[in-house]
């Protein structure tokens, strides 16, 4: 087990720069009530787990009231809790017992759009055009004769157009709102002053209830310039993120956003003395410059800098992406904020293992989309492995995805009647989408209770988890891992311990490049070198080693002096 809390070195003066958070998808972790969908009490009843797994703060997916068009990022109410997750009261259970396990709790929040049953959006379809309700939301008229063109030619994330039409209530065609997502996530405007006003108030809400701070989601499309304009023809089969660019203008609202909500924290902090708050944007940036004018004093706090979760298992690549937080973010005085994993992405397990993985064609620059060869899960798990050594290794904080630690594939198989993602239903079943990294976890080898995912409710059987859990799901049960030396659970147990007593510092302040080219990725940062072996043959350790130890290996059983391909160590230079 992780050592306790207070044996531990003391961190940084701001928790989040070196933190290490987990991010659980609450459906999806613990189910206490037995009905077959995660809950917070579950997640509760599980925090001595989490404490020992070793990680600073959890960071919760939206767990308000939501139709679940798209799991919870499409908001009815941002000052409530969603009824299938429990209550305002299971929150603050939850939170007081993060606190007596010495963890901190971050929630998402999702800026960009609420859903089409929230009040906001119920007024403004009930309301003329031209109304100050419309105003919080972007309701435009048709193009053609009788307005039944879109305003533009702008496509959704999730597939098909952007816009959708409204039904007067006389039952004639109407206007048309924006939905860069699903139709049931109609955009906010955010050059609307009621708008901005009522997102400071949820956040003080939460911070009353002592949230240390937010996951923004999908903070690059927030604001909307040049509506009326058409982007550019693409060929048929162009990615939507290619598409994006042409139609979004990162520019005022954006900023103008990002620098109200730290004002918000600044001003609650000065009011709270010892409270840390952070926001942390989910941002896909394609440069580093870009990346940055998210983070700073009067902005953002930090922000993902998703490089290495899209990379493919190339050892230029890795270094390139490294360096590009490294260099871009870290020398300029910027934290930086790493993650291989999220509940938009295929696990990296399975990502890692496609027999075309290590070739730039197998990722597309869409995380949503991926190599669709077959996958040898034995190697893809060898290189999450090494991966992850990586990734704790680099200055900065680190972001795990509940079932990361186990290990868990992608479930690529489950039946299409099971599948729930609303990319899968707007591409006409042509996009699997990202149910398969959202199937509840295994706990225990007991298929009666969703392999442990479930509690029991009295004497009853409990409902089937809300996605299917493949047969094979108990072998990577927590019951299975906990106490073998050799599994993914005791690797990151161990990391994360090994990272507070070897990684001591946040900023590249003694990070070194050892090799600049080659199959092998090598950096000392303080007192830790990193070795990871991207090539297909055995690599002489001895070079690296000096008079230092292996102190970390990716594969159990590593030989002090020779480092197998696909594998990593972390080694100790005092």
């Amino acid at each position: 087990p992780a050592p306790a809390l207070e044996a531990l070195p003391v961190k940084s003066p701001r928790w989040w720069t070196d933190a290490v958070v987990v991010q659980l998808y609450v459906r999806s972790f613990g189910d206490a009530n037995g009905d077959g969908i995660g809950d917070l009490a579950g997640i509760t009843s599980r925090m001595g787990y989490l404490r020992d797994l070793g990680v600073d703060a959890i960071w919760l997916n939206p767990c308000y009231p939501s139709p679940q068009a798209d799991h919870g990022y499409d908001v009815s109410d941002y000052l409530s809790i969603e009824p299938d997750y429990g209550t305002l009261d299971d929150f603050d259970a939850l939170v007081v017992e993060a606190g007596r396990k010495g963890l901190r709790v971050l929630m998402d929040i999702v800026p960009n759009h609420c859903s089409i049953e929230h009040d906001w959006f119920t007024r403004a379809r009930c309301s003329a055009p031209g109304s100050a309700e419309r105003e919080w939301f972007y309701f435009r008229d048709g193009k053609g004769t009788n307005g039944d063109q879109p305003p533009n030619n702008w496509v959704s994330l999730f597939g098909g157009p952007a816009w959708e039409r409204t039904t007067n209530p006389d039952g004639t065609p109407g206007q048309w709102y924006l939905h860069m997502f699903a139709p049931e996530q109609p955009d906010l405007n955010w050059g609307h002053e009621p708008v901005a006003a009522a997102f400071d108030e949820s956040l003080r809400f939460w911070f009353d209830r002592d949230v240390e701070g937010f996951r923004v989601d999908a903070i690059l499309v927030v604001g909307k310039e040049e509506l009326e304009k058409d982007t550019p023809e693409f060929p048929v089969g162009t990615i939507v993120t290619d598409i994006f660019p042409h139609q979004l203008r990162h520019g005022g609202p954006v900023h103008e956003l990002m620098e109200r909500w730290r004002r918000v924290a600044d001003d609650y902090e000065a009011s709270h003395p010892g409270r840390q708050l952070v926001f942390v944007a989910e941002a896909y940036a394609d440069s580093v410059d870009e990346l940055a004018s998210y983070i700073g004093p009067t902005r953002f706090h930090t922000s993902f800098d998703f490089d290495l979760l899209l990379a493919n298992w190339d050892a230029e690549r890795v270094r390139s992406s490294i360096a590009f937080a490294v260099e871009g973010l870290g020398r300029r005085g910027l934290p930086m904020t790493w993650t291989l994993n999220n509940h938009d992405t295929q696990r990296s397990v399975s990502r890692l293992g496609h027999t075309d993985s290590h070739l730039p064609s197998s990722f597309t620059g869409n995380n949503l989309l991926h190599s669709k060869l077959p996958v040898d899960e034995e190697l893809g798990a060898r290189r999450a492995r090494a991966m992850v050594l990586i990734t704790g290794a680099v200055p900065g904080s680190l972001y795990l995805y509940c079932g990361e630690e186990l290990g868990l594939p992608e479930v690529l198989d489950l039946p299409e009647w099971a599948l729930q993602d609303p990319i899968w239903i707007r591409t006409h079943h042509v996009e699997r989408g990202r149910d398969g990294c959202r199937v509840p976890l295994p706990w225990n080898t007991e298929a009666a209770t969703n392999f442990g995912f479930s509690q029991l409710r009295g004497s009853g059987p409990t409902e089937p988890a809300w996605l299917p859990q493949p047969e094979t799901w108990g072998r990577y049960a927590v019951s299975r891992q906990a106490h073998d030396p050799a599994s993914f659970l005791t690797l990151h147990r161990e990391l994360l311990k090994a990272r507070r007593l070897y990684n001591t510092s946040p900023t590249p302040v003694g990070f070194t490049w050892l090799n600049s080219a080659g199959p092998v990725v090598a950096f000392r940062h303080t007192t830790l070198t990193l070795v990871a072996n991207f090539g297909a043959v055995q690599v002489d350790l001895l070079p690296y080693l000096g008079s230092g130890r292996i102190v970390l290996a990716s594969r159990y059983g590593q030989d002090s002096f020779k480092l197998e391909a696909g594998d990593a160590v972390w080694i100790y230079q005092a």
